[in-house]
């Protein structure tokens, strides 16, 4: 959060300046300008007082205004306090306000009922001169390292900076074993992408139920079940991936059956396993481990496209390119699959994810809303594929950017509509509180 010092040049024919310090636990003091309004929220871009978006989830990105009556030199400077439509309301002194309030020193401002609270005071201009932290350095200032922050977690993201550092060590001490330095990388890669997913989705869901799911479907490759699928899409039906006529239409039609539709039902039944469980189980279990939202979806199908991504990359395509061309030509086949996962098979489970999590919402239109995500993450899957072999490089770039669209814009929608919007760490957007 933003704290500590002035964002405003101060006016010298005040005698006093306005400041909010925050009550328990953080103590923190912010400065009101005497000029122009002051927004305070969640959005680092526009608001001038900003709150921690992780720690302070009942915070709306612009959820007050405070604005300053200018008085006549030498005099206390009055402000006023404006909800800016937040979801969770502002209160004064425990009453919510519905207009324009004027401020008194020692009145209590909390944004929502179980938000941050603040206490508003006026300090002498010269004390604020005299204390501001140009003027004195202090030995956190000097050594950062030694101001330990409660958000160092969260906001320096010390838990990937962390994993950062053990995939290092774990690459040079594997450097002499090919299999070895290729399983901790794709490791690495497949888990950053994700991570990258999981911030854009902005809901907390367990790491184990995410892992449960992604390990879930690594057994199902191994399982009798694959080899089931391929008989009944690659030879019942005709999904053959090398139809006799390599026409784009043709391919696009046999990959569609063969690989889209077959490999999104495989991927997604980790999430069918969640929604069975989440209807099964108790609560809590039944929150954390169930499918009750598009986020939901996307999150578990994401991690269930990434063990594919694995099992696939890993079991399939490197060892048969390794073994034909070398280790380093299996490498660079690992590098482009595990990264593209993230416009790849996340994508496309992903996007399958958020219309089972839209179909609970609206249960009205489930069979619809299943069927339209089924057959759009099979016919994107398929696009792919049929573009490799007709239209090369630029074909797969523009799939993989039109498949990249259709998963940020499932996430950003699935944010609007997620029923725990107001405590997500990610659900704010600009001009909608």
């Amino acid at each position: 959060m933003t704290g500590d010092r002035p964002r405003f040049s101060l006016n010298p024919t005040l005698k006093y300046a306005g400041v909010l310090r925050q009550v328990a636990p953080e103590m923190a003091q912010f400065w009101l300008s005497q000029q122009e309004p002051t927004i305070m929220g969640r959005d680092p871009e526009t608001c001038h007082i900003v709150l921690d978006s992780q720690l302070y989830t009942s915070v709306s990105r612009h959820h007050a205004q405070f604005n300053c009556a200018t008085p006549a030199p030498n005099r206390i400077p009055q402000w006023s306090i404006v909800d800016l439509g937040s979801v969770n309301g502002t209160y004064v002194n425990q009453q919510r306000i519905e207009q324009e309030t004027l401020l008194k020193a020692g009145d209590r401002i909390q944004l929502g009922r179980q938000g941050p609270e603040f206490v508003l005071e006026y300090l002498p201009l010269t004390d604020v001169v005299s204390t501001t932290p140009d003027q004195q350095l202090t030995l956190t200032q000097l050594l950062p390292i030694f101001a330990i922050h409660p958000d160092w977690v969260r906001k320096a993201y010390l838990v990937p900076g962390i994993v950062t550092v053990i995939a290092v060590i774990l690459l040079f001490a594997t450097a002499g074993n090919p299999n070895a330095f290729k399983v901790i990388l794709a490791l690495y890669l497949g888990s950053a992408a994700y991570y990258f997913i999981y911030q854009l989705c902005g809901k907390r869901k367990p790491w184990w139920v995410l892992l449960a799911s992604l390990t879930l479907e690594i057994l199902i490759l191994q399982s009798p079940i694959l080899p089931a699928m391929i008989y009944v899409f690659r030879t019942v039906l005709p999904g053959q991936l090398r139809p006799p006529d390599p026409s784009f239409w043709v391919l696009l039609g046999h990959n569609f059956i063969g690989a889209g539709l077959m490999e999104e039902l495989l991927k997604a039944m980790p999430i069918a396993v969640a929604y069975g469980l989440g209807r099964w189980l108790p609560s809590p279990w039944q929150q954390k481990i169930g499918v009750w939202e598009p986020l939901d979806g996307i999150l578990l199908g994401a991690a269930s496209g990434l063990g594919f991504t694995w099992m696939e990359t890993l079991g399939h395509y490197v060892p048969g390119i390794a073994g034909q061309f070398g280790d380093l030509a299996g490498l660079q086949v690992l590098i482009p699959r595990v990264l593209g996962s993230l416009t790849g098979h996340m994508a496309y489970t992903g996007y399958l994810g958020y219309c089972i999590g839209l179909s609970v919402l609206r249960p009205r239109y489930a069979l619809l809303i299943v069927i339209v995500g089924l057959g759009l993450s099979a016919f994107l899957h398929a696009l792919w594929n049929a573009s490799a072999a007709s239209f090369g490089p630029m074909g797969l770039a523009m799939v993989g950017i039109l498949a990249y669209l259709f998963l940020t814009a499932a996430i950003l929608k699935a944010r609007q509509l997620s029923p725990t919007r107001s405590q997500n760490f990610a659900t704010r957007f600009y001009g909608d509180r």
